[in-house]
């Protein structure tokens, strides 16, 4: 009997459909997006191969990342399960895009340099969904080729309505406390997020090794920096967006201070033999 193929769940895609994703990383969105873009980007330039290696961009939403990764000279494929996304990431110049899930890849075994899963994992509560998407990108992996996952940290949404004062709202207060104790992030009906799960730093690094990747490293994406007030002023000033990027490099691997960040990179590799 045919198994199945995965299928993401509805109030997810419903939530992606909405068109929000593609302006909250770009310039004039919220803050907190443009500095997970700008670190995002800050890292993967120092992590990844030389271009033009090959990239499979795996939940890579309207193609944020995809276009720049494709501007300096990689050859970059995206796949997203979310059909407006695919149809804004195949308008930007040197991105191919398709629809398709992290859980199973349609693309060929070892037949990418870079596998980047930059989104699906926080939509993925089931730790066997996770640890399946993992798999996959180890498959399609060249061997010792890269795999970049991002993930959301357990507190991020405590930090996120503490430092915008939501937080003490009585019922905004009751759904983040809960989320603390497993890290599942339920749908609601006027909430401010849609199903994902909230990972600690090590349990991401066990995933990983579950799925017989070798961990090399994490890096917190917008450390504290992304709690501190009037960050959009600095953001809009390249000097001091410069100034930010290279406080947030001097605790970016800093063990004791990787779940004060908003998101998580973590970064493996498919063994060589």
């Amino acid at each position: 009997m045919t198994e199945t193929p995965p299928r993401m769940r509805e109030e997810i895609l419903a939530y992606y459909a909405r068109g929000m994703e593609d302006a909250r990383l770009r310039p004039g969105g919220a803050p907190s997006g443009r500095l997970e873009f700008w670190r995002t980007q800050d890292v993967l330039r120092r992590l990844l191969p030389a271009a033009p290696a090959r990239v499979l961009d795996v939940g890579g939403g309207s193609g944020v990342h995809a276009e720049w990764l494709a501007r300096d000279g990689y050859a970059v494929e995206l796949v997203d399960p979310v059909p407006l996304h695919v149809e804004q990431a195949s308008r930007l110049p040197g991105v191919a895009a398709q629809l398709g899930d992290a859980r199973e890849l349609a693309a060929c075994d070892s037949s990418y340099d870079v596998v980047l899963l930059l989104g699906p994992l926080y939509h993925l509560p089931e730790q066997a969904d996770r640890v399946r998407a993992l798999a996959e990108a180890g498959r399609v992996v060249r061997p010792g080729g890269m795999v970049v996952a991002a993930t959301i940290n357990r507190y991020a949404q405590l930090h996120d309505l503490m430092r915008e004062e939501r937080y003490f709202t009585p019922e905004h207060r009751e759904r983040t406390d809960a989320v603390l104790a497993d890290g599942r992030h339920p749908y609601h009906d006027e909430g401010f997020f849609t199903v994902a799960h909230f990972a600690q730093p090590g349990e991401v690094t066990a995933e990983f090794i579950d799925a017989r990747l070798a961990v090399e490293g994490q890096y917190g994406v917008e450390g504290v920096a992304w709690l501190m007030g009037g960050v959009e002023d600095w953001l809009d000033d390249p000097a001091r967006r410069e100034t930010v990027l290279a406080a947030c490099r001097h605790i970016e691997s800093e063990p004791t201070l990787l779940g004060a960040s908003g998101h998580l990179l973590t970064v493996g590799r498919r063994p060589s033999a």
